[in-house]
């Protein structure tokens, strides 16, 4: 008979992330090989996982169709190998798309129903851009049900700093700075290179390649360069592509395992899962959307918002990172937030950006002993926000 279970994280791995593009490192490789490669990337890592023992892999994309088509879960999980007893399922949440694998997964988990699962999340946005092969219903429009610019990720950004008058462009400009700045001091130091999966590439002039490292960074970033950008989204507006994550191809992998397996299998888990929660907003300011989700995942928790010791907060925008932080009373710089620099940097491939949150607060996990809760959270297209919390396994009740 099922029982209640406890949710682990147990690893995650991920491709480096490149530009989307003609220009990009994986414009001649295939969105549903990105998943391949983090899925046999993670698997050898983790030996004792037999493959029979996954019940099931979820992966997430925005643009299901094409190579992103097909129900990726069973389709990636047939090309990395498993074993073909292990099914697998296709997930849509837009950007939270692989936070949604792991929170359905997870939940499948803790009732007791599955022992092990994968989940994760791919998009090729240089195949697929955002929106590019759908069909919005009229109604939205016609009903004035929905703004036509909601669907329009850089106009929510922008009423963002309308709502909050005391925003302003600079701590947008400043926090978008710092983001390329820790990313490489992250780099320099070590802190992504493990959990990365090479991928070999092939070059517009048919040189293969390997893919090693997230192709977007841009670490020489100063304030005097990030005023003098456009902004594309609305003349004189406070939103630029220094401010925003860049259009980017990727994929990410999470193993996760209940109780019983963790300890039959011999694992050692990264992080627990605490509690996960889904929230709505209006649409046409869909960037607010994690402060309601995380007050959410809080009381499910019965935490507050002092108890979290490490924020991976998604930076599809400076300025939606910031409106959650003045919400709870954190400064931009808070050291316990993005320590690693964040998609600003590093990129947001759309529905994999959730478990990169998690592959980098589980490693941020290990090096804090003395920190028990962490957050990941992000905001959603049309108007949403997700949070997921985390304990950490290293905890040990020491003050740094």
């Amino acid at each position: 008979m099922a029982e209640l279970s406890d949710v682990h994280f147990v690893d995650g791995m991920r491709t480096p992330f490149g530009r989307a593009g003609e220009k990009g490192m994986y414009w001649n490789t295939r969105a549903d090989d990105l998943a391949v490669k983090a899925t046999i990337g993670l698997m050898a890592r983790n030996p004792l996982v037999p493959g029979e023992r996954v019940d099931d892999v979820a992966i997430a994309a925005t643009s299901q169709t094409g190579e992103q088509g097909l129900t990726l879960g069973r389709s990636v999980a047939i090309l990395a190998g498993l074993p073909r007893s292990v099914p697998g399922l296709a997930i849509d949440r837009m950007c939270a798309g692989a936070m949604t694998s792991v929170a359905l997964m997870g939940g499948a988990i803790g009732s007791g129903m599955y022992d092990v699962a994968l989940a994760g999340g791919v998009e090729h946005m240089g195949h697929y851009p955002i929106g590019g092969n759908t069909d919005p219903n009229p109604r939205f429009v016609a009903e004035k049900l929905v703004d036509p610019n909601a669907l329009n990720m850089g106009a929510t950004a922008e009423r963002i700093f309308d709502r909050f008058p005391h925003f302003t462009k600079e701590r947008s400009d400043r926090f978008g700075m710092l983001s390329q700045h820790k990313a490489q001091a992250a780099y320099e130091a070590g802190k992504f290179q493990p959990d990365l999966v090479p991928v070999a590439i092939k070059g517009a002039d048919g040189a293969w390649g390997l893919a090693t490292a997230d192709e977007g960074r841009r670490p020489q970033t100063t304030m005097d360069d990030l005023a003098g950008l456009k902004t594309p989204f609305r003349p004189h507006g406070r939103v630029t592509a220094g401010t925003s994550s860049p259009l980017t191809d990727g994929a990410t992998m999470s193993l996760l395992a209940g109780g019983a397996a963790v300890k039959e299998l011999g694992l050692k888990p990264k992080m627990r899962m605490v509690s996960f929660a889904f929230a709505g907003v209006q649409p046409e300011i869909m960037g607010i959307g994690p402060i309601p989700s995380t007050e959410k995942a809080l009381r499910k928790a019965g935490l507050k918002i002092s108890d979290i010791g490490l924020f991976e907060l998604n930076e599809a925008f400076a300025i939606q990172v910031i409106s959650l932080l003045d919400h709870f009373g954190i400064a931009d710089d808070d050291p316990r937030v993005n320590q690693w620099g964040g998609a600003i940097a590093l990129g947001h491939p759309l529905a994999a950006s959730g478990v990169r949150l998690m592959i980098q607060l589980a490693a941020q996990f290990a090096e804090r002993p003395d920190v028990r809760y962490g957050l990941t959270a992000m905001c959603i297209g049309l108007g949403q926000g997700g949070s997921i919390i985390w304990e950490n396994p290293h905890y040990n009740g020491k003050k740094r």
